[in-house]
Parts: C-alpha cells; sequence; structure tokens
C-alpha cells in the first residue's frame, strides 16, 4: 500500500470514527463538565481521542503483518493499549494517582525489556554508554512523556496539531532510512488530522486522557525504536517534541519551588497563559504550529546531519522556549503579562 493512500484512509477513518465516538460520548453522557480552571464554558464530549487509539494499533498489526514491525516492536507498540484503558476509566472516572502511576511504570518497564537495552546517547564531549542505569532513565521518560501530553491537552487543538506537526517533521527526516517509523508515523499523524476537523477551535469533543496518554507513550515508544535503528537520536526527539516539554517541565518546576501542589489539576501552563491573554486558542495553536515547522523542524533535521553535536543543537533550539515559557508566566497561577 503507497503511503499516500495509507493517510487518506487513516484520515478519512479517523474523522468518521471520530464523529461516531462523538455520538456515543453525548448518548452516554461522557462530557467533560467545566470547572473554574476550564478554558471551555460549556460541557463538550470526551474520549475522541479512541480514534487515534483504535487506527495506530491497527497501523501496527499492519506494519507486522508485511513483516516491516517485528514481534518484539510490536509488543512494545501494544503495551500502549493498557495507557488507553487506564485513560479511559479516567475520563470516566476519576482514577486515583496511586493507581495511574505504578500501571504507567509497569507498562514503560515492559517496553524497554521487549526492545532490549536503549542504544548509548552521545553528548557530545563523552557517549553515555548501554546501561541499566540507562534503561531506568528510558522508563521513567515514558512516564514522563505520557504525562507530558496530558497536561498540555488544555486548548482546543493543540495536542492534536502538535502530533501532525511532530510527526510529518519525522517522516521528512526517516523516510529514506526507516520504514518502521515512517509508517508509524504517517499513521499518527493521519489519525490527528481527522481527529482534529472536530477538535479545532470551539471543539466539538475533547481528546481525552485516552488519547493524549497515549499518544504521549506511543512516541516515546517511537523514539526508542528509531534510536535502536540509529534513523534518529534522542536529541531529535527532544527538539521535535520541544514546546511540550518545556512549558510542562518548567510549569512542573515553578509550582514544586512556590510549595503549590503539582498533582493537582491548574491552568497554569504557559500555553494556558497565553490562549487566555490573547482570547483565543487557535492563535496559541498555530503560533505552536509554526515553531515545529520552522524553528524546532529545521534544527531536529540538522541534528541528524550533524548528530555529535545534537546536545548543541537542542540547547539552542530549546532556549528561546524557556524564555517564551517564562514571558508568559508558566507555573503562575492568575498570570497577568
Amino acid at each position: 500500500m503507497s503511503l499516500l493512500l495509507l493517510i487518506s484512509l487513516l484520515f478519512i477513518g479517523s474523522a468518521l470514527l471520530t464523529g461516531l465516538f462523538r455520538s456515543v460520548a453525548q448518548r452516554a453522557r461522557l462530557n467533560d463538565v467545566p470547572v473554574s480552571r476550564s478554558a471551555h464554558s460549556a460541557p463538550v464530549p470526551v474520549g475522541g481521542g479512541l480514534s487515534i487509539v483504535v487506527l495506530l494499533l491497527l497501523v501496527a498489526g499492519y506494519g507486522y503483518s508485511v513483516e516491516i514491525i517485528r514481534i518484539n516492536e510490536l509488543a512494545a507498540l501494544m503495551a500502549g493499549l493498557v495507557i488507553a484503558c487506564i485513560g479511559m476509566v479516567d475520563d470516566v472516572k476519576q482514577l486515583d494517582i496511586r493507581w495511574r502511576i505504578p500501571a504507567q511504570f509497569l507498562a514503560s518497564i515492559y517496553v524497554v525489556y521487549c526492545l532490549g537495552d536503549v542504544p548509548a546517547i552521545d553528548f557530545g564531549l563523552f557517549v553515555f554508554p548501554e546501561s541499566l542505569l540507562l534503561n531506568v532513565i528510558a522508563v521513567f521518560a515514558l512516564v514522563w512523556l505520557l504525562n507530558l501530553f496530558n497536561f498540555m491537552d488544555g486548548i482546543d487543538g493543540i495536542a492534536a496539531t502538535e502530533l501532525i506537526a511532530v510527526n510529518l517533521i519525522s517522516i521528512v527526516i526517516v523516510i529514506n532510512t526507516d520504514e518502521l517509523i515512517t509508517l508509524l508515523s504517517a499513521g499518527l499523524a493521519a489519525a490527528a488530522g481527522g481527529f482534529l476537523l472536530w477538535n479545532w477551535s470551539p471543539a466539538k469533543i475533547f481528546m481525552g486522557d485516552v488519547g493524549s496518554s497515549f499518544i504521549g507513550f506511543s512516541l516515546g515508544v517511537m523514539a526508542l525504536l528509531s534510536m535502536h535503528h540509529g534513523s534518529m537520536t534522542v536529541w531529535t526527539w527532544v527538539l521535535l517534541v520541544g514546546v511540550f516539554i518545556v512549558d510542562a517541565t518548567l510549569t512542573l518546576f515553578n509550582r514544586f519551588r512556590r510549595k503549590q501542589r503539582w498533582v493537582e489539576g491548574h491552568a497554569s501552563h504557559a500555553y494556558q497563559n497565553a490562549a487566555r491573554h490573547y482570547k483565543s486558542h487557535a492563535k496559541v495553536t498555530i503560533t505552536v504550529l509554526m515553531i515545529n515547522l520552522f524553528w524546532l523542524g529545521p534544527l531536529a533535521w540538522l541534528s541528524m546531519q550533524y548528530p555529535e553535536m545534537g546536545l548543541v543543537i537542542a540547547i539552542v533550539g530549546l532556549l528561546p522556549l524557556v524564555l517564551l515559557a517564562r514571558r508568559f508566566g508558566a507555573g503562575v497561577e492568575q498570570f497577568t503579562p
């Protein structure tokens, strides 16, 4: 099957599935009811990200059937189903963090076990070799990444737009070197595109934890797969997901530093403050898209051309984002520019 045909079918399938899930959510009264910190003012159906879950797992199964994906790689990708189920339960009924986090760690440990030791990481001046410590770091990184996408899914369209941008750039980088990552990136980009038709501001359905946690986890698994294949480096992925990494990490750090309860829900991310300031979800989402396409994307490509300079390129790419997140008060409640 040609890549263009696959993307077209998945895009259409995602749009149809999301519409179906919206109808089901409305009938089941599975709505996100606004609270004081919410970015919306009326109840909105939730769980639309399930369309992305279903389609990516189907793509993974197809990849295995045509021998693009090996059995251990398929097993690692299927661990995302556990994360999606946890997210779905959390969407229906708030799941205590004492249940969520251990399950997320178990799924992440399983992924690292399936794929084997994480390849060495080049820091330029030295190489961090394969080791148990690197495997442990990878487990924590997977857990952080899936929660990071959950944190950043707070205004209309932003998570789906980020997913499209990250995976389109990924395709450009690996299309001639890694058939597996090309396939998965195409699947995620197309599925996110169909979902975005319903999620663009004003959103008719939300992604929900079932979608946001799943895509964060799946991107982490893809990052590990690409590192094993030698088609992308950790610094390439840090750049690709740079907007979300910087905002979520700086927000969490500032809330922790201010002795705020960081595990509780809040609306103090930089992107949320920016959306309130400009009174527009679309403006912020489009800005994130532009940053990805015209700043982080080219730097991610450059990090693959000069892998020994990956860390330096990542720092250059992320530093302006840190300044931008500080400008919009990441982690600051009641922020006023």
